[in-house]
């Protein structure tokens, strides 16, 4: 795709952690490293609202281009219209599922859906707990067919001292899964030295 611009389509669903997508758009907007294609669900806009107090004209302003979760007839429908992959940040348990049986439902799925068929990167930040045996054989079946699962559970040992910073963290390996450069987190060095115990 060297002739091609490097092209990332970003979905938002209705599970908790809206954050996630949307400053991953705001990420790639700075840094234009992508061209971004966004899908935002319904529910995905409710929850953009609640936990951001931001509207779906302010998410969609984020991105190069927009794309109705009804569209299944959109260029991001098709296999030729080529992509780096996919990332659905947060996955509700109900996209898990539409995507794990092949549904193409609405254009979430059937985008998610050809990036596995194409065999293109795809990612599900998936977010729910407790799982039942449900989600688990779900998340089984999208890691058979070459999607990854990719809970976003923080991580303490770089000691974040805020939300975005755990955020960004998460967001720094998310990229890293497609070779985007970035300056969100520092890699890991390795343990300095540990304290002496006496």
């Amino acid at each position: 795709m060297s002739d091609s611009p490097r092209r990332l389509v970003v979905a938002i669903t209705g599970a908790s952690g809206a954050i996630y997508g949307v400053r991953l758009l705001e990420h790639l907007r700075a840094s234009r490293a992508v061209e971004t294609h966004l899908l935002l669900s319904p529910a995905g806009v409710l929850n953009v609202f609640q936990e951001l107090g931001r509207k779906r004209a302010d998410v969609e302003r984020l991105a190069d281009v927009v794309h109705n979760v009804s569209d299944v007839g959109a260029s991001i429908a098709s296999g030729s219209f080529r992509t780096h992959g996919m990332v659905v940040a947060p996955c509700s348990m109900k996209t898990l599922a539409a995507i794990a049986l092949g549904l193409a439902d609405n254009l979430i799925a059937r985008a998610a859906d050809v990036c596995l068929k194409e065999r293109r990167r795809l990612l599900l930040l998936v977010r729910e707990t407790p799982l039942n045996l449900a989600h688990i054989r779900n998340m089984e079946s999208v890691t058979l067919m070459g999607g990854v699962i990719f809970p976003p559970v923080p991580a303490f040992y770089q000691r974040p001292r805020s939300i975005d910073e755990m955020v960004d963290q998460t967001l720094a390996r998310v990229l890293d899964q497609f070779d985007i450069e970035h300056d969100l987190a520092k890699p890991w060095t390795g343990m300095g030295e540990p304290p002496v115990v006496v």
